[in-house]
């Protein structure tokens, strides 16, 4: 132990203190790794807990729940049929749904004394609170974050209810963040329309109930009018929004260990090719080559250690941030409001896998201490057996990276939903190691492009030549940075204006009223009665158009669900013909988005049985089309029927038209002076460019990812050419002695970083073409929109900023290399 905490000291930590730029450049890659690894976490972990937070707030010990296949509820009645089941002690009707109140959106949970059976925070509630509940007319109990405070009165929905007690203390505070209200179950169910019809049933077992058999009486007495899971919580985690947001910050954290470990590779490769001296003198005084290996490693790990550790810090803030500014889109079907959490394992983890991925990557590059004997290391750089890579290597490299690449095509062209994301990583994966299989090739380009300035062009041209390992890694990182920042842009462009054109019919109404704010689905509580009547009386309105939008479980999953009237101008029927349009609004079928129907098994003209709050409704479906997937798929159908099938009366959005030459903006303020609080009034343009907006939000991820690849590059190329002037320190103080310039020198090195970066450029824009292409056919499918390619001129501008802004790396070992002392460039070390 003595002997290796004494090698860590005089070699390990001198080279650490010796080559700061190195070192703090090689943590910097693995503290942003982590830092982003930390962030992504944190982001599923909140989401999963606040999710469960909820579930078991209000569930408490209830051992199954009955809920409704919409959110319209279900007949009351049910309630009564499942309490007679053998082993049920217990059926807890509630209320439980999102409102409208002044302050916005908020969840509502309706329940009365047969809450007590559960051990629950609603039970804690309504016990300690029961006197207060009684002594105030319409009476309600409000979360301590509502913002309400005791005896205040407010608007909910379109009842007048006064605040009897604010909630206080860490359970309450926990349950949905603290914003919620809670009410007696008849108030509740009156605030809502509800009056008989509950949206779930919390059955509390009888001790020693068999719970297969007690799930199966349960399922024979709901007869189909609602659903009988374990958990609610376990089917909001499994939906499509929230698995896009899991899978796309996963995706971006492990993009991003795969762009470290590939810099720490290179890091650690200079640094053993530049210490061929020292490891030659510990072979010759007879150290073990598993010594210095280890020893190698062990600098990497010290390096990850210190890395991830500073990462999880700075991890823990951008978590926070992220939390703050997830798409409302994606997580529309979570009830729960989602708070930041960060698990206790976060931190741990990112340490360990930054520990990992630097020590897998030092060992790549470690075998050198294998292949280079005593006298070997004594040779300049390139001359050594070690910087020789064997054809048959490269050609199997080759190999793979086709593999790869068809792998990546084939996953981005699959219909797997958000899986076919997979092939934006097997093509990044295929084009490392492409650059691998052809390196030769592009070190000789490197070394022509810098042959091209001159005579100190030609210098930089047998340098680069002479350290082919060092020159590729350079070229690679300047490649990856230009690839990502074309792909990352363009791709997430494509995609973006793709789906936004995708809701181009919302534009051809002139005013949307809406319970939802522009980019969001419109699937919260019901607008007021009589809003349709008052705005048709207002001038300048020619038509209004009634619609719903809401949640039904089909197929085992929640997806979108649609009620349209005749003249609703609605995405999910823009390319579906009119003739079945005119059938699905006559009450003959329904139309589905083209994931749903191939979830389903589905086609055109086949029968679909959906389960409704009144029994098994079959219908036939009459069309399917590609409709942009936040969820699991959408399902339209009339008006007339999700108001009648469902339980759902009331809309949720009104489409206005107006009278030609009304003035839009003035008929805009008119209709938001009439509307009451927390419903939105907004144009066509507004709501269409709102889904835009929303869309743009989720790309938050991958361009934090950009902009860090982009840094790295520029350091990784400073790095590199900064070993390029110490191992040459000789040379340039001989070329200095015999009478060149400082200026010369200067050209010299940046002609060395310009072939490096025009050829790394270059390729990067291949790369990055080849990216784009591959990530708009997997967009296509996890989005379920046609994402069309388009290159943009703003992505090839950024792409060659990446490139100037790599360049600029190679400033300083310029300057250093043109102010280098002759006498102490020509001592002896």
């Amino acid at each position: 132990m003595k002997s290796a905490l004494d090698r860590l000291r005089l070699f390990s930590l001198r080279e650490f203190a010796e080559h700061r730029g190195r070192t703090l450049a090689s943590m910097a890659v693995v503290a942003v790794s982590a830092a982003l690894l930390v962030a992504v976490l944190a982001i599923i972990g909140s989401i999963n807990h606040s999710i469960d937070s909820l579930s078991t707030g209000i569930a408490g010990n209830a051992a199954l729940e009955v809920s409704g296949v919409a959110d319209g509820g279900f007949p009351a009645a049910v309630a009564d049929d499942v309490a007679t089941v053998p082993g049920v002690q217990a059926a807890v009707p509630l209320v439980q749904t999102t409102v409208r109140t002044e302050s916005g959106p908020t969840l509502l949970i309706g329940a009365d004394a047969r809450s007590a059976a559960l051990e629950s925070d609603v039970k804690g509630a309504l016990q300690s609170q029961a006197g207060a509940l009684l002594k105030v007319p319409n009476g309600v109990l409000v979360g301590p974050d509502t913002g309400y405070a005791e005896g205040q009165t407010f608007d909910l929905q379109d009842t007048k209810v006064t605040v009897a007690a604010v909630l206080s203390g860490e359970g309450f505070e926990q349950l949905n963040g603290g914003h919620y209200v809670l009410a007696p179950l008849q108030l509740a169910q009156s605030a809502t329309g509800r009056a008989n019809s509950y949206d779930s049933i919390l059955i509390v077992a009888k001790p020693g109930t068999d719970s297969d058999a007690l799930q199966s009486g349960v399922t024979d007495a709901v007869a189909g009018r609602a659903n009988v899971t374990e958990s609610s919580g376990a089917s909001a985690k499994s939906g499509n929004g929230v698995l896009l947001i899991q899978f796309v910050a996963l995706s971006s954290a492990a993009m991003a260990f795969m762009v470290s470990g590939f810099l720490i590779y290179t890091a650690m490769g200079m640094a053993i090719a530049q210490r061929r001296p020292v490891i030659s003198m510990l072979r010759a005084m007879g150290g073990y080559r598993t010594t210095i290996l280890r020893d190698t490693l062990g600098e990497a790990a010290v390096l990850g250690l210190i890395g991830g550790a500073i990462g999880s810090a700075l991890g823990v803030l951008m978590g926070r941030v992220a939390i703050e500014r997830l798409p409302v889109l994606f997580m529309q079907s979570v009830s729960a409001r989602i708070d930041y959490v960060l698990p206790w394992w976060t931190i741990p983890v990112a340490i360990v896998v930054s520990v990992l991925v630097s020590v897998a990557a030092a060992a790549l590059c470690a075998r050198q201490v294998y292949k280079v004997s005593p006298i070997e290391a004594l040779a300049p750089v390139g001359v050594s057996t070690a910087d020789t890579i064997s054809p048959r290597l490269r050609i199997a490299a080759g190999v793979i990276a086709v593999v790869l690449g068809v792998a990546a095509v084939l996953a981005a062209t699959a219909p797997l939903g958000i899986a076919s994301n997979m092939g934006i990583s097997l093509l990044f994966g295929a084009e490392i190691v492409l650059g691998f299989a052809i390196g030769p090739w592009l070190v000789r380009g490197a070394a022509r492009v810098a042959g091209l300035f001159g005579g100190p062009g030609a210098l930089a041209a047998a340098t680069i030549e002479r350290a082919p390992k060092r020159v590729w890694a350079t070229l690679m990182t300047v490649t990856i940075a230009v690839a990502a920042t074309l792909a990352l842009n363009a791709g997430n462009a494509n995609a973006v204006d793709s789906t936004k054109d995708s809701f181009a019919p919302l534009g051809k109404a002139d005013v949307w009223v809406s319970n939802a704010a522009p980019g969001n689905f419109p699937t919260g509580p019901q607008l007021p009665q009589d809003l349709t009547t008052k705005v048709s009386a207002l001038p300048g309105v020619a038509k209004v158009v009634e619609g719903q939008a809401g949640y039904v479980s089909l197929g085992g999953n929640k997806v979108m669900m649609y009620g349209l009237d005749s003249g609703a101008y609605s995405p999910l029927l823009e390319s579906v013909d009119s003739q079945a349009q005119q059938r699905m609004f006559a009450g003959g079928g329904v139309v589905l988005s083209r994931d749903l129907a191939r979830t389903l098994k589905v086609d055109v003209g086949d029968q679909l049985t959906l389960q409704t709050a009144h029994g098994p409704k079959t219908t036939t479906v009459l069309a399917t089309t590609r409709f942009f997937s936040a969820l699991n798929g959408a399902v339209a159908l009339p008006l007339s029927q999700m108001r009648d099938w469902f339980d759902r009366p009331g809309s949720t959005t009104l489409q206005i038209t107006a009278t030609p030459g009304t003035d839009s903006g003035a008929l805009l303020s008119t209709i938001r002076g009439l509307v009451p609080g927390g419903v939105e009034v907004y144009s066509g343009a507004a709501a269409v460019e709102g889904f835009g907006q929303t869309l743009s939000q989720a790309t938050n991820l991958d361009n934090t990812l950009w902009i860090i690849v982009i840094l790295i590059s520029a350091v990784a190329l400073l790095n590199t050419l900064l070993l390029s002037v110490l191992e040459r320190r000789r040379e340039l103080g001989v070329l200095r002695a015999i009478g060149s310039s400082r200026r010369f020198s200067l050209r010299m090195i940046l002609a060395e970083a310009a072939g490096i970066g025009i050829v790394g450029a270059l390729l990067g824009l291949v790369f990055g073409y080849a990216q784009q292409f591959v990530a708009d056919f997997a967009s296509s499918q996890a989005w379920n929109v046609d994402v069309k390619f388009e290159p943009t001129i703003a992505s090839i501008v950024l792409a060659v900023c990446a490139m100037l802004l790599c360049l600029v790396g190679a400033l300083p070992p310029a300057y250093k290399a043109a102010r280098m002392n002759i006498i102490d460039a020509l001592g002896v070390e």
